[in-house]
């Protein structure tokens, strides 16, 4: 897991040779004027989600891990905060490969974070992460999927 400023994410460049696609998309970019959808950046390897998220308790948020994506989540409206847990740490449970996704339902995070916007989360295979925890009623985010 990395949680820094947009500034710095092109720090993180040489983490992931897909990471050029999203930082070029966001100099072209406004997400805060664009509409909620999803949008193809290099076909199934890189798109993002923008969407508003409900808001949820850290009781109400599941925990989720991918496979093949990783997360690159940035709150766009309000702050957001995320459960995290180690794969290591969750039970076996059934992945759904169609969706790319395992939940975890009632297990509790290790450990939170919160971004503000203007902040960045990436949550590779191995973090378990419970999203969408904010007082909010909904959180306008963007979540950038980007092939491990």
């Amino acid at each position: 897991m990395v949680i820094d400023t947009l500034d710095k994410l092109s720090f993180y460049e040489s983490l992931n040779p897909l990471f050029k696609e999203v930082l070029a998309f966001l100099k072209e970019h406004d997400l805060n004027t664009m509409e909620e959808g999803k949008y193809p950046i290099k076909g199934s390897d890189v798109f993002l989600n923008l969407t508003t998220a409900k808001g949820k308790t850290a009781d109400e948020a599941v925990m989720e891990t991918h496979r093949v994506m990783l997360d690159i989540q940035i709150p766009l409206d309000t702050p957001e905060t995320y459960g995290y847990s180690p794969l290591e740490s969750l039970p076996e449970e059934t992945y759904n490969e169609e969706k790319d996704i395992t939940k975890y339902p009632g297990v509790a995070a290790e450990t939170y974070v919160t971004c503000r916007p203007g902040e960045f989360a990436i949550f590779w295979p191995q973090d378990g992460h419970a999203p969408c925890i904010s007082n909010a009623a909904g959180i306008k985010k963007a979540i950038f999927k980007v092939k491990a």
